[in-house]
């Protein structure tokens, strides 16, 4: 499917599942973005952003605005993931398969990457998590395996700078040593607490945007343009 220029993988929530199993089977890197209405306004004024996204192995639909142009286009669209929610699930699979998972976190940013750490460990003790905290517009190379343990590597990447910073920064990591890495966005702050999610029904109706603007009202702006400019630029799109 494609959304102004960009696709999305229009995938059951197990297809995604079975997609990400795949990846972590695989001896080579995999990019994931998790496209909502921000992702695609950007990527209509951000050639290189545009290319980014579309180079990615898996682009999930997060954002209720995506499944209503879905509808724009004939389309129905399987399921939207946030990606908090997928991360969640990636973590499991990396505990499950005792892979080990490196965190970037903005440096400006409500949380750091050992606060995520550490409550990632309260469900999963025995995983092995590094990672450092970084400007969003840091130039930086992941370290190819954990201090003192030169027979494993980092596999799963997680970077919360936003977009397009985060996607652009994992483009930049793209190696043999990674085999998985997507960019979270607020996901640190919704596992640390330091932001509270939408309760499930609010969830369940898409109105997460509305549940966030209540609580940070200086996101006034971005939820303007997904709320009004997207579905403007979908509705007058041919």
């Amino acid at each position: 499917m494609n959304i102004l220029g960009v696709k999305i993988d229009n995938l059951s929530k197990y297809e995604i599942l079975d997609k990400v199993k795949f990846f972590l089977s695989e001896d080579k890197f995999h990019q994931i973005a998790t496209v909502n209405p921000e992702f695609i306004l950007e990527a209509q004024k951000n050639e290189a952003f545009k290319n980014i996204l579309n180079s990615c192995d898996l682009n999930i639909a997060d954002g209720v605005g995506i499944k209503f142009a879905s509808w724009r286009y004939g389309k129905n669209l399987k399921c939207r993931m946030t990606g908090v929610d997928l991360m969640w699930k990636i973590i499991r699979l990396a505990h499950q398969n005792k892979l080990t998972v490196f965190l970037v976190a903005n440096k400006d940013g409500l949380s750091t990457w050992e606060e995520t750490r550490d409550v990632i460990l309260k469900s999963y003790p025995d995983l092995e998590i590094n990672g450092t905290n970084l400007d969003k517009s840091a130039s930086y190379q992941i370290p190819a395996s954990p201090a003192g343990g030169p027979n494993t590597r980092y596999q799963i990447l997680f970077c919360n700078f936003g977009t397009p910073y985060q996607e652009t920064f994992i483009k930049q990591q793209k190696n043999d040593t990674i085999m998985l890495a997507m960019g979270v966005g607020g996901s640190f702050d919704f596992l640390t607490g330091k932001v509270k999610r939408a309760p499930s029904f609010w969830r369940f109706l898409g109105m997460e945007w509305l549940w966030r603007l209540l609580l940070q009202p200086k996101r006034w702006k971005r939820m303007w343009n997904a709320v009004i400019i997207f579905p403007i630029k979908i509705i007058l799109n041919k």
